[in-house]
Parts: structure tokens; sequence; C-alpha cells
């Protein structure tokens, strides 16, 4: 008998178990795969990223007796009435359809205790929403679902989207188990039949048109509503400028790790670049154009910490806005639900059966009973301690560099760990005066 030792047999890098199950669901269904959530995928982020916190050559601000302000006013460009918020952390559109009403209902009131704004998402306008938002963002998508003047003209800003990071380029899915009467209704869709919402707005080409629908829409709103341009991190630079020519007041520039309701698998892991990656090229075009701080920039994806937060204000941005990590302050994904997600087939933390409408949550579903579960007032709580906490986070951190207050933070307050991270961000590598691309 051969007892000469064998190497143990190694799994291929490139056909993994994740490639190679999905090979296997592919060849068994001929279909696409779709599912929530964002990439999944490692990419650098902001965690690639160091503050330089003062010490000689820098003063730090004293936590307890000195004033580190974090309000933002968004909108000053031309609107007459900008929205101020009193941090610089705000929610990101989810549609109601693709979350349940006493989730919408949660977000506006723990953005209101926070004092910020939400932002309505596909799918129209719902009265929890408007009810409990002290400042709601509308959002006009090209899918025109739910859109009337009325909400235009009721709501607090207007948010034309472009493109989002998790599908820069595509549109977005609402599956037929989530479309009930109600949200059918609300989007003129037949109840229970798959919606697929469009990638373009049906009635432009370019930043020609653009500039022709934001004025149609500042006529509608007697110029007093802000108009925020929402785009895909996937040309930031182009992208910002031709939003800045055709007249936006706010540019809300959403990253790859930006989550989604429901689209492919495929375009959420190969579409779009990191966030990290966005920021820079985007406060670039403003600077160029002299409209940088004239022209707010919102920054979303990926944003979970208050350290998130003051690093995307170091790098140019005027505030964030978070989704994911909104639904998970919310009660989303919660370990106690974890027998419920694997009867699912999924597991707490995956975010893969947000599309499906059966999350034991309450949150992304229009299930009744499931929907029953959430209590949007001890939710909206929630939300509201968290959102303090990334705002107690990043003033800590804006102190810590002698800052008074979190947009006087600045890039020369950063170092990168990686040369990655160091080259997206245009940040020196830690220990270095090196910035790649930039010379020594």
């Amino acid at each position: 008998m051969d007892k000469t030792p064998r190497t143990l047999p190694r799994q291929s890098w490139t056909f993994s178990n994740e490639v190679n199950s999905e090979i296997r669901r592919a060849a068994a269904t001929g279909i696409y795969d779709i599912r929530g959530g964002g990439a999944k995928r490692r990419v650098p982020h902001f965690d690639d990223l160091l503050f330089l916190g003062a010490s000689m050559s820098r003063y730090p601000l004293e936590g307890y007796r000195e004033k580190c302000e974090t309000g933002v006013t968004l909108g000053t460009r031309f609107a007459k009435k900008p929205i101020e918020l009193k941090i610089p952390i705000t929610i990101a559109g989810m549609s109601f359809g693709s979350l349940s009403g006493p989730a919408k209902e949660a977000l506006g009131r723990g953005a209101t205790m926070a004092g910020t704004s939400t932002t309505t998402g596909d799918g129209g306008m719902t009265e929890e929403e408007r009810g409990h938002s002290e400042k709601l963002v509308y959002q006009y998508l090209p899918s025109r679902y739910g859109m009337n003047p009325d909400d235009l003209r009721r709501a607090d800003a207007i948010e034309v989207v472009v493109g989002q990071g998790a599908k820069p380029g595509g549109g977005g899915m609402l599956l037929g188990q989530k479309i009930t009467e109600r949200v059918a209704g609300m989007r003129d869709l037949p109840q229970g039949i798959d919606q697929r919402s469009a990638c373009r707005h049906p009635d432009w080409t370019g930043p020609d048109d653009l500039e022709i629908k934001i004025l149609e829409l500042r006529e509608i709103t007697k110029w007093e509503k802000p108009i925020y341009i929402k785009v895909g991190g996937a040309r930031p630079y182009y992208d910002v400028a031709l939003s800045v020519k055709a007249g936006a007041d706010v540019i809300v520039l959403d990253g790859m790790q930006g989550g989604t309701a429901a689209t492919q698998d495929v375009f959420i892991e190969h579409v779009g670049t990191p966030t990290l990656a966005c920021i820079r090229p985007a406060v670039q075009a403003l600077q160029d154009l002299g409209m940088h701080r004239k022209v707010q920039l919102v920054v979303s994806g990926g944003i979970r910490t208050g350290a998130d937060v003051a690093k995307a204000l170091a790098l140019g941005a005027d505030a964030v806005s978070i989704g994911t990590a909104a639904l998970i302050a919310l009660g989303d994904n919660d370990p106690k639900w974890e027998a419920e997600y694997q009867a699912l087939g999924s597991t707490t933390g995956a975010y893969d059966d947000w599309h499906e409408g059966q999350d034991p949550a309450g949150i992304t579903t229009q299930d009744p009973e499931l929907m029953a579960r959430l209590d949007p007032v001890e939710a909206g709580r929630r939300l509201r301690n968290y959102l303090n906490v990334l705002t107690l986070e990043c003033q800590t951190l804006a102190r810590a560099c002698g800052k008074s207050h979190v947009h006087n933070l600045e890039p020369e307050d950063l170092c990168a760990l990686t040369i990655e991270a160091a080259a997206m961000a245009q940040v020196p590598l830690a220990g270095t005066s090196w910035i790649p691309g930039k010379g020594f």
C-alpha cells in the first residue's frame, strides 16, 4: 500500500465555491441572478484611510469646552428655500414598494429627530413618509412611477435620478409579490406583475435636455425647491461638470458600494467604481468650475461609521447619505431572525433576500403580518440614536484634527494605508509624502 504523503488539494481562486455555485444555478435555470443589497467584493474603502490627529504641528480642540459645528445647508445656488440640516448625514432614497409603509414612517421619524432629511425613492410619496419627515426630498426617476406635480410642490427638494451606484446604466426591479394593490395604485401598474424601472429618462437624451427639465421643475415649484442631480459613480468628473452646467443646486454621487432593492448581480459586482475613487474627481470638477461649496456634493455608497462620514467630508464632500446602514439601524437583518432568514435560504447580513418581500424584520416587505412586526416609533428612535452616534464620532475626529467645523476637514488631514487607496483618494501613502500618480 502506497503511504507516500499526498499534497492537500487546493481550491481554485478563479473557480471558487461561490463561482461554481453560480455556474450550476445558471445552468439549471437559464436566467441571471437577481438580488438586493450592494457590492460584496472587497474594494478600497474608507477603512484604508487614517486621520493625522493633532499633536505638535497641529492644535487639537478640547472636546468638552470647544465647539465643533456640524450644520450644512443644501441648495444655496438657485433655490429660494435651501434645506438647512443640523447634521451632514441624510437618508438616501428607498422606495415604498421596496420598503414597507412602517419602514418609511420610521425613516421619517428618525431623520426628523436627528435634524436631517429623508428621501422618497421610486414609486411616489406616501403619507406616512410626508407626515413624519420634517424635510423630505422627492426623487424624480426615469420610471416616473407615482410622479405628480402636487407632490413635487409638497416636497422640500427634488432629486433627479440619472444613475445609481449599484447599477449605473441600468434600471431596478420590483418583483410581483411586492406589488400589492396599494403599490400598484401608486405606480399605475398591474398588481402582482414584476416591474422593471427604466434606465434613462424618456424625455431627454443628454445634459442639454436635462437643463430644460430642471427649468420645468423650477417653474412648477416657483424656484423654491433645491434641485439635486443623482449620478452613479462611473465617470464622476464629467457627470458632475455636466450636472453643474445643467443647473443643479446639489449633486449626489453614489459609489458602487451603494445598495439597491433588486437588480442583476452582475451589475452590482461589475459596474461602477468604488465610492473612495469617485470623490476626488467630483471635487476636482467643482473646483475647476469655481463651484466647490457653491454646488453642494453629497456622497453615498457604503457609509457605515462616523469615521466614514469624516473621511468623505475631508475629501471634499459637503454631506453624506446612508441607505443600507439606516435599514440595519431600523432592525433589518437582525440576528434574532436568523432562523427565519435561514428558512428563506439566506442568512443574517447577506441582504440577498430584500427583493423577495418576505423580510422577517418587516422592513423590505409588503406582507401585512410581517410589516406588523416593525414598530415605526421604536425603529425611528433607533435610527435617531444611530445618526447621533455617527455625528458624535465625526465631531470627535474633527476636533482631534483641530477643526471647529466638520467642513474644515481636508485631504491634508489624511493618509492612506495602501497604494490603491492613496491613488484613489489622492492623499499620501502613510509614512511618505508620495501620492501615486503625483510624483514624490
